[in-house]
């Protein structure tokens, strides 16, 4: 992604990531278009995100519930077709706020969110999709299921909780090459039947479309890496 245009293009940055991740599927042998690109508008305000929104681009990725609540109704009101990503964290108390506004949830981990979602999207009557965080490289400082567990903790989502899973999410090591990671992640997907593969950001999601790639989640390369307060 050398040669970006300037952090305060929008438009033209977002059209140069899909430019690259068109490339990237070509390269890949993948069909063009089958990658699912997740604009990540965290700690971006409204205002700086319509801009992306005005150039056609639908789906968009946040880290907490509270900041997307605070922004989202608003635009969602202004601009249809709005596909909305819980990428990060979420709290069991959260659950009810993140069945109610989130079409996709990234980051299921342990059994006690497990439950609370299922418990929220009986009552709401609505049905996001939902994939297994892994903790692929194993660390301490991040949330995941141990890849030692994914194979329990998916059979438990389907047979003991009652959820359907739509795939796996990871975030690899940041100092080490992700590629074993993202082999990882498709094989771990592949044995528990699961097509969907959240990997992929702004460095490296085209070395994620080599590997199966789903979805992309690309925050910097499209709305600038300049500091943002949440």
């Amino acid at each position: 992604m050398s040669d970006m245009p300037a952090e305060d293009d929008i438009p033209a940055r977002l059209e140069a990531v899909r430019h690259a991740l068109r490339r990237a599927e070509r390269t890949a042998g993948r069909t063009e278009g089958e990658i699912a690109l997740i604009a990540v508008s965290k700690t971006f305000s409204g205002d700086e995100i319509e801009p992306a929104l005005i150039a056609g681009q639908r789906l968009f990725g946040e880290n907490r519930v509270q900041e997307a609540k605070a922004k989202w109704p608003d635009l969602r009101e202004r601009y249809n077709g709005v596909e909305l990503h819980l990428i990060g964290p979420l709290q069991s108390n959260k659950a009810a706020e993140a069945v109610a506004l989130f079409d996709v949830i990234h980051t299921v981990d342990r059994p006690k969110i497990a439950e609370a979602l299922a418990k929220e999207m009986a009552l709401q009557n609505k049905r996001p999709r939902l994939f297994v965080q892994v903790n692929v490289g194993e660390e301490p400082q991040k949330a995941g299921v141990a890849p030692s567990e994914v194979d329990a903790f998916v059979a438990t989502m389907r047979d003991e909780i009652g959820l359907e899973i739509e795939g796996l999410m990871c975030i690899p090591p940041a100092d080490e090459p992700p590629a074993p990671y993202f082999a990882l992640l498709d094989k771990l997907a592949r044995r528990n039947g699961l097509k969907g593969l959240s990997m992929g950001m702004s460095a490296d999601f085209a070395e994620a479309a080599a590997f199966g790639a789903t979805h992309v989640r690309v925050g910097s390369a499209i709305f600038g890496s300049r500091p943002r307060t949440a």
